[in-house]
């Protein structure tokens, strides 16, 4: 081979990693669209039908979840953590800091199916267990889209309790609030001061309040344009995990087949995570071409 011949070939060798960037950016950008993406994100997870299963499997979600955000490089601050009364958790939020938080973390939204021989059962007889995941973006005080007056609100305190929680039981410093308009209700017992609870609760009201109207205008949009629904809806199975009798763990929205059911558990969730968020970019752009094309 010639050196002229080698010297263009290191050249376009040399070039790759700028390409391979590139389209990377391009991806994200398509992924990223929505303005709130680039937001931190407050994630919770309740268990479902299934009894204690569920509240296991609520666990292991909640397991899941701090892993990948450590993979990811995200603060992970606890905000809400109630133990199940035999196992697992009844409840668990916690608040995720890092660049495109809820960009990622929104396409987990929904509830998480698990099928497996369950632990609790003395038969050993296949279960079906249920926990739903939902995820809202860490909003400024300052969204002015979102108002809630404070007529609205209803506010309980109450002493914190849970794994760790001695020296917060002295005093009735967690915060409950309650939404009377929509009915959405937040808690949060994660510090010793009940103004810094108040404060982290608010957050979580105002996303959740955020995420409300926000799909609430996707309906509309679906039902005046026909487009189809993204099923992204709190309440909506999204994804079923199976341990027996075989191991796949498969994306319901995108038909994303994955066999490595344990590394998924252990967080390897990029995978199904962009899967759906390439599609749901390519659910937008439709959406803006039938936008245009009504406006015309």
């Amino acid at each position: 081979m010639a050196d002229g011949d080698e010297s263009v070939i290191d050249e376009v060798t040399g070039q790759i990693p700028a390409l391979e960037r590139g389209v990377r950016e391009m991806e994200v950008a398509r992924m990223f669209a929505g303005k709130e993406d680039r937001s931190d994100a407050i994630i919770s997870i309740h268990p479902g039908t299934g009894g204690v299963d569920a509240q296991d499997w609520a666990e292991m979600l909640f397991r899941m979840y701090l892993r990948w955000c450590d993979k990811k490089g995200f603060k992970v601050e606890i905000v809400d953590q109630q133990p199940g009364e035999q196992a697992g958790l009844k409840d668990g939020t916690f608040h995720v800091r890092g660049p495109y938080a809820y960009g990622y973390l929104r396409a987990e939204n929904g509830v998480h199916r698990l099928i497996r021989i369950s632990p609790f059962d003395s038969n050993a007889r296949r279960q079906t267990a249920f926990a739903s995941v939902e995820v809202v973006p860490d909003l400024d005080d300052d969204v002015g889209e979102i108002e809630i007056k404070p007529e609205d609100l209803q506010v309980d305190t109450f002493r914190a309790g849970g794994k760790g929680g001695q020296h917060v039981n002295k005093t009735e410093s967690a915060i409950r609030i309650t939404h009377v308009p929509s009915g959405i209700i937040v808690a949060c017992q994660a510090e010793r001061s009940q103004h810094k609870n108040r404060s982290t609760a608010m957050k979580m009201l105002r996303g959740k309040l955020y995420e409300m109207e926000r799909q609430k205008r996707e309906a509309e949009f679906q039902a005046s344009y026909g487009v189809d629904k993204m099923e992204i809806g709190f309440g909506s199975q999204v994804r079923t995990y199976t341990l027996q009798p075989y191991r796949l763990v498969k994306d319901e929205r995108t038909e994303v087949k994955i066999a490595n059911v344990d590394g998924v558990l252990d967080g390897d969730l990029d995978e199904l995570i962009e899967a759906y968020l390439m599609k749901t970019a390519d659910q937008r752009k439709k959406k803006e071409e039938a936008a245009g094309a009504a406006a015309s």
